[in-house]
């Protein structure tokens, strides 16, 4: 983590200008407005699928930075804030746009699981990131392959530590995913083979066992 060089390649989907004041911010964050930095990273997170599963290194990157520089942590700031707006607006992203909303997911959990304080995921994160899987879990998602591979990459990313954080949650949420794969009429046998994968990863502590990895890698379509 925190290796600026592995996100130049990101940040030439940008205009000129833009790619200038990110690659400021990641060497020298105290030259350029960390609130427009963070602004710039969250908006693109929500256009480009690519970039939101990845964004989460640069953040760690800029606030090492800012952190090392000036001892401050302005960005990590704006970008809680921006999260948070993003957050409260959740359910008009998703009706806005599935992908948007797929983007927003892969983001903050990305962040989450990148940012630390001393060395511990961030409280503040953790109720967001279990409601936008919860979300995902529900009967009118679960019937979208695109959100149910997105819960899917998530809990295999972040699973453990969310449960570490809040493990009646972590329960309460594969319940539901447990009562849909069994009740739900409407999964796809993607969907199905993809909660079932899930369902068996956590009980085997986090972990995918060969032969699960043989079976169910077998089974996805190319």
């Amino acid at each position: 983590m925190g290796d600026s060089d592995r996100e130049d390649y990101k940040i030439q989907e940008f205009d000129t200008d833009t790619q200038n004041l990110l690659k400021t911010a990641l060497k020298d964050p105290g030259k350029v407005d960390l609130e427009k930095v963070s602004n710039v990273i969250v908006e693109q997170s929500l256009r480009d699928a690519t970039f939101s599963k990845e964004a989460g290194r640069m953040c760690y990157t800029i606030i090492q930075a800012e952190s090392k520089q000036t001892g401050r942590s302005i960005f990590r700031s704006g970008l809680l804030n921006r999260l948070q707006i993003e957050y409260r607006n959740r359910e008009e992203i998703r009706a806005r746009s599935v992908q948007e909303w797929v983007c927003y997911v892969s983001f903050i959990c990305n962040v989450f699981d990148y940012l630390r304080v001393n060395n511990m995921p961030m409280l503040a994160l953790v109720n967001p990131v279990y409601d936008c899987l919860f979300e995902l879990a529900q009967p009118d998602s679960l019937t979208r392959d695109e959100e149910v591979d997105c819960l899917v990459v998530q809990l295999h990313r972040v699973g453990e530590q969310l449960e570490n954080m809040n493990a009646q949650r972590m329960d309460d949420l594969f319940f539901l995913l447990r009562d849909s794969f069994l009740l739900e009429s409407r999964l796809s046998s993607l969907a199905q083979l993809l909660l079932l994968e899930m369902i068996e990863f956590r009980a085997a502590g986090w972990k995918t066992t060969d032969a699960a990895h043989k079976y169910y890698y077998s089974e996805m379509p190319d």
